[in-house]
C-alpha cells in the first residue's frame, strides 16, 4: 500500500472543480434562506455538510487556504448547530464574504491549477472574534488565535489520557535492526511519530495513507505501529505509530504530517541509539507529556494548515498541474445514464444500418437493382437512425439554465445593501434547457441586464413610496422554450426609459442627426442604447452606467446566434427579450437556390413561403415592399447582396421567404427552393468579411459547401 509512487491528484482537479462549484452555489442558496430563516436547522445542518465536504476536498487536493478557511467557517456552523449561537446579520455578511473568497480561490485554480498566496487573514479574524463573542470570550489577533478551538481541546484531552511512548511494546525485527544501525553509522535521525486524527475523519485509512506518502517524501518509514494491513483496514482508533529514519528535522517532519487534511497533531520523539529500547521508552515519555502540556505546541499542532506550514516537503504535494500554470478549461458535461443508454443503442442500430448497406453492396447490384425495395428500405432506415441519433446528441449537450441563473439571487442580495434600494428577484423557468457552449456563454449578459434593472431600472423607495408603488421593487427573470429557441426576459417595474431623454443624449452626442431624431420610430430610439459606449447615467457606478454594457451584451448575444430587443413604458419599467438558438451545432434549414449557388436558411427563422406576382411589388421611399395578409413587408433581394449573377430572364412572381427577427419581418428573394434539411454548421472563421451576413457553413451530401444565410442580421 505505501510502496507506490508520490500520489497524484491532478487527475482529479476538474472533479474537484465542479464539485467545488456545486458545493458554493449550495451554500450561497442555502446561506441566502438562513437570512430570512436563521432557526432553521435543516438549513444549518446542510451548510455544516457542505462545509465539511469542501473542507475535506481541499485538503485532499492540498489546497491549505481554501481548507482552513473553510475549517473556520464549519467552526461558526458547528457552534450554530449546538445552539451555542444564533444566526446574526453580521455573521452572514462575513459568512458571504468567506464565500467570494473561496470563489476567487476557485477562480484561481481554474486559470493556473493553484490557490495563489491569499490568506484572507480579515475574514478569518472576523469569523474568529464571532466565536470567542459568543463564547464570552475576549477576541484575539488572528495570528494568535488557534485555528481550531474545538479540536485543540478534543486533541488535548485525548494526548493527555494517552502519553505512553510511540515504542511501547515495540518489537523490532532484524532487518529492522540492521536499518537503525546503517541509520546510525550515516548520522541519520530516527523518530518515533504517534500520529493524532481528528474523531470527525471518516476515512482514518485514506488519511494514514497520505501521512505515509508525505513521510515517505523525506525519509525511510521502516515500522507502523499497528501493521500496515491494520491500518488499511482501519483496525486502529485515531492515533497509530511511525518509525522513520531520515536526515530532516523534527519540525520538518511535523509540519509534513501537518499539511494532510484531518490531521490533529503528531507527538514526535527521538529515538536514541545509544539507549536500549527501554530507556527510549522511560525518555519519550517524559517527552511526550511535555508536548501534550504546552499551549502553544499544541495550537500549532491543531491547525490543519498553519501559517508557517509551509516547508518544501508540503510542495511536493501539490499536484502535477500547477508546476504548468495551464489554464485548467472545465469541459465536462454531466449526463444521465439513461441518455447514454440511448446513444449506445442508437449506435448499436446505426452499425446494423452500415452492415445491411455493406451486404447488399457486396452482392454486386447494378445501379437499376439499387431502386429496389432493400435498398430503400436500409436507407429509410439508416436516416431514422440518424435523426434519432441527432436528437439523442443533442439532448446529451443540453443543460438547464439553472446552472446559469442560480447565483443571481445572490447577487441581487448584495446589490440590495450596496445601492440602498428594496428589491427582490422572481425567476421562473430555470429547468428550460440550453446547449452547453449557450450556458458558458450567457451568464455575463444576463448579469449585466439584471444589474442594469437594479441601478437605473428602479427607483429608490422612497421615490417608489410617492409614485404608489410597492417600496420593494421587483425585477424579474423569465425563461421558456418558444419553437427552436429559447427565450430569457429580464424586466422591472421600475421607472422605464425615458425615450426624449435618450434621443437627446444622442444628439448631444452627435450620434444622431436633428433630421434622423425626428422620424425615428420608439424601437430606434430604444435601438441607442446598444451603441458602442452610449449611456444615459448621470453619476457613474462601479454596479453600471460606465456605457461599455449594452453594446457588450448585444454582441455577445448576436455572437451566439441570437438577438436582443428592448420595449419600455416610462413610469412602468422595461424588458429585455432574449431570443437564443437551442443549439449551435446542427439545425434544420432550408436550402434555395440563388443562380447556380446553393444557399442554406435556418428554419427556425422562416415564417413562411410565398409565391409574390412581380406586379404586386410597391416602393416606400425606394425600396421594394410587399402587401402581406395587412402587413408591409421589405423586400431583400438576396442575388444583388451576395453578389450573385442574376437570372437572364425576369420572371412573371417572384419566391419570397418570410424571415422573422422578432416582431420585424422581411421577404428574401430566391430563385429555387430545395428543401428542407439537417446541416451541420461548420464555422468560416474570418475567412470572409460579410457584415455577419453569413453565418457559417455547411457541407452537402455530394460534397460541395453550402453558405448559411443569418436572417437575424438581413432583418
Amino acid at each position: 500500500m505505501w510502496g507506490c509512487d508520490k500520489m497524484d491528484v491532478s487527475q482529479y482537479l476538474e472533479i474537484f472543480i465542479d464539485e467545488t462549484k456545486e458545493h458554493l452555489q449550495n451554500l450561497n442558496e442555502q446561506l441566502l434562506i438562513l437570512e430570512r430563516e436563521p432557526d432553521n436547522q435543516d438549513v444549518i445542518n446542510e451548510i455544516f455538510r457542505a462545509a465539511h465536504s469542501l473542507k475535506g476536498m481541499a485538503g485532499t487536493m492540498g489546497y491549505k487556504r481554501m481548507q482552513k478557511l473553510t475549517h473556520d467557517m464549519e467552526n461558526v456552523f458547528s457552534e450554530i448547530r449546538s445552539g451555542k449561537m444564533t444566526v446574526q446579520a453580521k455573521l452572514v455578511d462575513v459568512l458571504f464574504r468567506g464565500l467570494d473568497a473561496l470563489e476567487n480561490y476557485l477562480d484561481v485554480i481554474q486559470e493556473s491549477g493553484d490557490e495563489g498566496t491569499e490568506d484572507n487573514e480579515d475574514i478569518i479574524k472576523d469569523l474568529n472574534d464571532i466565536l470567542a463573542e459568543a463564547s464570552g470570550e475576549t477576541p484575539v489577533k488572528a495570528e494568535e488565535k488557534p485555528a481550531e478551538n474545538g479540536a485543540v481541546k478534543s486533541a488535548e484531552v485525548r494526548q493527555n489520557t494517552k502519553t505512553e511512548s510511540v515504542f511501547a511494546n515495540m518489537k523490532v525485527a532484524d532487518f529492522e535492526q540492521h536499518a537503525i544501525e546503517k541509520a546510525k553509522e550515516e548520522g541519520q535521525n530516527i523518530y518515533g511519530i504517534r500520529v493524532v486524527i481528528s474523531e470527525g475523519c471518516i476515512l482514518k485509512a485514506a488519511r494514514a495513507f497520505l501521512v505515509f506518502k508525505a513521510l515517505e517524501e523525506i525519509g525511510d518509514v521502516i515500522k507502523s505501529m499497528p501493521d500496515v494491513q491494520d491500518i488499511e483496514d482501519e483496525k486502529f482508533d485515531f492515533d497509530f505509530g511511525v518509525l522513520i529514519i531520515t536526515k530532516e528535522s523534527t519540525e520538518s517532519v511535523k509540519n509534513a504530517i501537518l499539511n494532510v487534511s484531518e490531521i490533529e497533531n503528531a507527538i514526535i520523539e527521538t529515538f536514541n541509539l545509544d539507549l536500549t529500547v527501554e530507556q527510549n521508552i522511560e525518555k519519550s515519555e517524559a517527552e511526550a507529556a511535555n508536548q501534550t502540556a504546552a499551549p502553544a505546541a499544541t495550537a500549532t499542532a491543531a491547525a490543519p494548515a498553519p501559517a508557517s506550514a509551509a516547508p518544501a516537503p508540503a510542495a511536493k504535494q501539490k499536484p502535477a498541474a500547477k508546476q504548468g500554470g495551464k489554464p485548467v478549461v472545465n469541459r465536462s458535461v454531466r449526463v444521465d445514464i439513461e441518455k447514454l443508454d440511448v446513444l449506445m443503442n442508437l449506435v448499436s442500430e446505426l452499425i446494423i444500418a452500415k452492415n445491411g448497406l455493406v451486404s447488399l453492396n457486396a452482392g454486386g447490384m447494378n445501379s437499376d437493382e439499387r431502386g429496389n425495395g432493400n435498398f430503400n428500405e436500409q436507407i429509410e432506415y439508416l436516416e431514422r437512425v440518424t435523426t434519432n441519433l441527432h436528437e439523442s446528441v443533442m439532448k446529451v449537450r443540453m443543460m438547464p439554465i439553472e446552472s446559469v441563473v442560480n447565483k443571481f439571487p445572490r447577487m441581487i442580495r448584495d446589490l440590495t445593501k450596496k445601492l440602498g434600494k428594496k428589491m427582490e428577484l422572481y425567476m421562473t423557468g430555470e429547468d428550460t434547457e440550453l446547449d452547453r457552449t449557450v450556458i458558458d456563454e450567457i451568464g455575463d449578459p444576463l448579469m449585466h441586464l439584471l444589474r442594469n434593472s437594479a441601478d437605473h431600472g428602479l427607483e429608490g423607495n422612497e421615490e417608489r413610496v410617492k409614485a404608489g408603488k410597492p417600496e420593494v421593487g421587483s425585477i424579474f427573470l423569465d425563461a421558456y422554450q418558444d419553437g427552436n429557441n429559447v427565450v430569457i426576459e429580464v424586466r422591472d417595474d421600475g421607472r422605464g426609459i425615458d425615450l426624449e431623454k435618450v434621443k437627446n443624449k444622442a444628439l448631444e452626442k452627435g450620434t444622431i442627426t436633428e433630421e434622423q431624431a425626428e422620424t425615428m420610430s420608439e424601437n430606434d430610439i430604444l435601438g441607442l442604447l446598444f451603441r458602442p459606449s452610449f449611456s444615459t447615467a448621470e453619476k457613474i457606478t462601479d454596479v453600471s452606467g460606465r456605457g461599455v454594457g449594452l453594446d457588450v451584451v448585444k454582441s455577445k448575444i448576436e455572437g451566439l446566434g441570437g438577438e436582443i430587443e428592448c420595449k419600455t413604458v416610462l413610469g412602468e419599467g422595461s424588458t429585455f427579450t432574449i431570443r437564443l438558438p437551442l443549439t449551435l451545432a446542427i439545425i434544420t434549414a432550408l436550402m434555395v437556390e440563388l443562380g447556380e449557388e446553393k444557399y442554406a436558411i435556418p428554419l427556425g427563422s422562416i415564417q413562411s413561403i410565398e409565391d409574390v406576382p412581380c406586379s404586386d411589388i410597391k416602393y416606400v421611399q425606394t425600396r421594394e415592399v410587399i402587401n402581406l395578409r395587412s402587413n408591409v413587408i421589405p423586400l431583400i433581394r438576396l442575388d444583388s447582396i451576395l453578389d450573385v449573377e442574376p437570372r437572364e430572364e425576369q420572371p412573371e412572381s417572384l419566391t419570397v421567404v418570410i424571415v422573422a427577427k422578432g416582431e420585424k419581418l422581411a421577404g428574401l428573394v430566391v430563385d429555387n427552393l430545395i428543401g428542407q434539411q439537417e446541416i451541420v454548421i461548420k464555422s468560416i472563421g474570418k475567412y470572409i468579411n460579410n457584415n455577419k451576413i453569413i453565418s457559417g457553413a455547411t457541407i452537402l451530401g455530394d460534397g460541395e459547401v453550402a453558405l448559411i444565410i443569418d436572417a437575424n442580421t438581413l432583418v
